[in-house]
């Protein structure tokens, strides 16, 4: 096993000094491979190293100039540094990139919903799905931006339409761990959760519209993955924040 695959299992099994050490000898034996920084950079935001995640993107950028997908995570780094005006800028230099992404307008509608422009959010959330009408993620998401402004009835349609897209149907006598989805804001807040854009689970490459709607998928039809995802949700980025 390569010392890479090595910082993989790592990660995934939550040991992130263990894979930053590890990714680092990496780097030390193959210092021009872009991959080992990419993910470099995802273990330090993990770590709450948010400046040297940061150098680690300047340096894939000082490489290529015009990647979406370092200039989208240097983004979220910089809002995690507080330096949302730059984050702002950066989000939609990656849009300009690629305006025909879906997925670069729900990163930048999760960007706009932390800082508080739920507007913006669905705006971005509804171009998100006009370019990709099965993005369950963008919906469920909406949905939430939705609820937070009060637009109850808009966002019962949204949290159906994510839910009719991954299949999920609701089962009153199902003995699951969670409740089902759609009740009341009591069991919604513990059910319906936001799937950010840049998860550090996701490695070493971007996340994809597939690899959500796995997960989604999996949230809401099975238990272990529920309290997996769960579990990481609650002691991932947004226990960052202040």
């Amino acid at each position: 096993m390569s010392n890479f695959d090595k910082s993989v299992a790592f990660f995934k099994e939550g040991k992130f000094i263990e894979a930053l050490e590890t990714i680092n000898i990496s780097i030390q034996e193959e210092s021009t491979n872009s991959e080992y920084y990419f993910f470099r950079a995802r273990i330090q935001t993990r770590l709450g190293n948010y400046e040297s995640s940061l150098s680690d993107f300047d340096h894939l950028i000082s490489l290529e100039p015009y990647n979406p997908t370092y200039i989208s995570d240097r983004a979220v780094v910089l809002h995690l540094l507080k330096r949302d005006d730059e984050a702002m800028n950066e989000f939609d230099r990656a849009i300009n990139l690629e305006p025909q992404n879906p997925y670069r307008y729900s990163s930048r509608a999760y960007f706009k919903d932390r800082i508080g422009d739920l507007n913006g959010a669905i705006e971005d959330y509804e171009k998100a799905i006009e370019l990709d009408p099965e993005d369950a993620v963008a919906y469920n998401n909406k949905g939430l931006v939705e609820e937070k402004l009060g637009y109850q009835k808009r966002s019962k349609k949204s949290f159906e339409k994510a839910d009719d897209l991954v299949g999920y149907k609701p089962k009153e006598s199902q003995n699951n761990n969670l409740p089902p989805i759609g009740k009341n804001k009591e069991i919604e807040s513990e059910s319906r959760v936001t799937i950010e854009p840049m998860d550090p689970n996701e490695v070493p490459r971007k996340i994809t519209l597939s690899g959500y709607l796995r997960t989604l998928r999996k949230v809401f039809t099975d238990k272990t993955t529920q309290k997996e995802f769960f579990s990481f949700v609650s002691n991932g980025f947004k226990k960052k924040e202040n």
